[in-house]
């Protein structure tokens, strides 16, 4: 049976880069963020979403992330609106792509909210990406075309690192690029032997 291995971490801890790596070691890897993305982008979801918060998050005929993001984060209500739209459409989507990767001896499934959702009640294990405060808010503003202030606010949406740590398997501390590929290395050997 192919053990879900559950990758997650606070916003900027480095976690996609984490996954690719992984990816290029020829382990399957499952980045729901970019299939929510994908999913978000059926007529079917973009109807839902603009009944619920209206027309305003339009854009081009596709979801306006950025407006969407705006309106959820700083109301729990209308986020937790948004995720009982989207989410039950990617678990249903994970759990066919699971099927076509059964022959390996485990998945990463890379998810920023993956304790948030409840979605790590279905891991094997959980691996949680942690880096300081300051490094995570310069990645961020590096990536994203945003501001301090709203980051923190994405911030306090997800748990607390010490939150993740106290319920995960393995704890990668992305500081460096070379020490954290040697953290993901060993984990990758342990769950290889498993």
């Amino acid at each position: 049976m192919t053990k879900i291995i559950g990758l997650t971490g606070g916003i900027g801890s480095g976690k996609t880069m984490i996954a690719n790596y992984m990816q290029s070691k020829g382990v399957p890897v499952y980045i729901a963020d970019d299939e929510a993305k994908k999913i978000m982008k059926s007529a079917e979801v973009k109807e839902l979403i603009c009944s619920e918060f209206g027309d305003a998050v339009l854009k081009d005929d596709n979801i306006d992330n950025s407006m969407l993001a705006k309106l959820v984060f700083n109301n729990p209500d209308k986020l937790q609106k948004l995720n009982g739209i989207v989410h039950p459409l990617v678990a249903s989507h994970f759990e066919e792509w699971l099927k076509k990767h059964s022959d390996f001896p485990f998945i990463i499934k890379e998810a920023a909210i993956l304790f948030e959702s409840g979605s790590f009640k279905k891991c094997d294990a959980i691996i949680t990406v942690i880096a300081p405060l300051e490094t995570r808010i310069d990645r961020i503003l590096k990536r994203d075309k945003t501001d301090r202030e709203s980051i923190l606010k994405r911030i306090e949406n997800q748990w607390t690192d010490k939150e993740k740590m106290s319920k995960s398997h393995f704890i990668i501390r992305n500081i460096t690029k070379k020490e954290t590929i040697n953290q993901v290395d060993e984990i990758l050997k342990k769950l290889n032997n498993q």
